[in-house]
């Protein structure tokens, strides 16, 4: 039977970027890199709205985003061959005066030291002009929010993970995992494998990943969410545009390879699964836009969704829960775990192998215990 010192469950963003840091944390290793589709990345991961934005998401999110900026401005040599971040700018934007969503994406650019600019209704429509004047009373300029090549960042972890001695295999959901006491058994289609410690980066599948290696749960909810390619208005050159938010969370639209993608920023609960887009979700979409820009749809070029995995406080899941010190959990990344890879790895990595968080991201005041399994409620 092979036998492996880490074997992770997923090669979506969170299990490649893990296995990326681990080999050059301690080379030499033996990992495992398992995934249940047919290549990695097919279904969070794959379905990104690929923006970058460090106002996005809540506390711990916000400083795990900002501490990655770094590691996407000057990834490794042989990373990828293109920038992994473009300038984009995020608009956030309201139908209400002083209102309560912009002052926490206020106070977030001030606890992360972020660039945030109050912009007038009139200069916000003089970067989107087919914003309305009626339901436009408030916004707020990111400049430093990117578009992010998903693609790129989500190949370059794997390459360097197969580069460093990670044994990656597609088609291999995990049919059952038992513990003796010194290692795990984990069965897949090919045949068993033993493991020292195995890691949880199951994505929406996470809980059931859980269930079979005898492991509390923590309360996981994947929830669905849509989005669209739309054709852009007529007499527009879009190129420049920035993301337009909704600060209240109702919908998001930007500029994607000459077209508009748009979303509901819809979270309907799911069981795990291959989501796909709801014909209601899609006119929610196209209402709630047109409801705040003048922009004509005449037909949906393509629609997709995808499952945000959270759990209660929405910040991620990292580390070993008191009761099972050799399964590990690198879970609930909602949907920020492209923009936070990088610092959410070197979080893991550090926690299965140390037991502390980098210095950095202590520094800015994430704790273990911000992270911890042992802190959620499953089943």
């Amino acid at each position: 039977m092979q036998e492996f010192d880490i074997a992770i469950i997923g090669a979506g963003i969170g299990g490649a970027s893990l296995a990326s840091m681990l080999v050059d944390t301690v080379p030499g290793r033996r990992i495992l890199l398992a995934e249940r589709e047919s290549f990695p990345g097919y279904h969070t991961t794959g379905r990104s709205a690929a923006l970058y934005s460090v106002l996005y998401g809540n506390s711990t999110v916000c400083v795990l985003t900002a501490a990655s900026r770094a590691f996407f401005n000057d990834p490794p040599p042989g990373f990828a061959e293109h920038p992994l971040l473009t300038p984009r700018g995020v608009l956030y934007i309201s139908d209400q005066p002083d209102s309560d969503a912009v002052r926490e994406v206020r106070e977030s650019a001030a606890r992360t030291g972020t660039r945030a600019l109050p912009l007038t209704p009139g200069q916000a429509r003089d970067m989107v002009p087919i914003l309305q004047a009626g339901p436009l009373r408030e916004a707020l300029l990111e400049p430093d929010a990117m578009d992010m090549d998903v693609h790129a960042i989500h190949q370059g972890f794997l390459r360097r993970a197969k580069a460093g001695g990670v044994e990656l295999r597609s088609d291999a959901p995990l049919q059952a995992a038992s513990w003796d006491g010194a290692a795990w058994t984990l069965t897949f289609p090919g045949g068993p494998v033993r493991a020292r410690k195995l890691v949880n980066a199951a994505g929406a599948w996470a809980d059931e990943v859980a269930r079979m290696a005898g492991v509390p749960t923590i309360g996981l909810m994947p929830l669905r969410r849509t989005a669209m390619m739309l054709d852009p208005p007529a007499g527009f050159d879009i190129h420049r545009w920035p993301a337009v938010i909704d600060a209240g969370g109702s919908f998001y639209f930007k500029p994607d390879a000459g077209m508009i993608l748009a979303s509901p920023a819809d979270e309907t609960p799911s069981p795990p699964c291959d989501a796909q887009a709801d014909e209601w979700d899609i006119a929610v979409c196209i209402d709630r836009v047109q409801n705040a820009a003048d922009l004509p749809v005449r037909r949906v070029s393509r629609s997709w969704a995808g499952l945000r995995s959270f759990v209660a406080d929405r910040s991620p899941v990292v580390g070993s829960p008191a009761s099972h010190p050799a399964f590990f959990w690198f879970a609930a990344q909602g949907g920020y775990g492209i923009q936070m890879a990088p610092a959410l790895a070197r979080v893991g990595a550090s926690l299965l192998d140390h037991g502390v968080l980098p210095p950095d991201i202590a520094d800015a005041g994430v704790t273990i215990a911000d992270l911890s399994p042992d802190r959620c409620q499953g089943d």
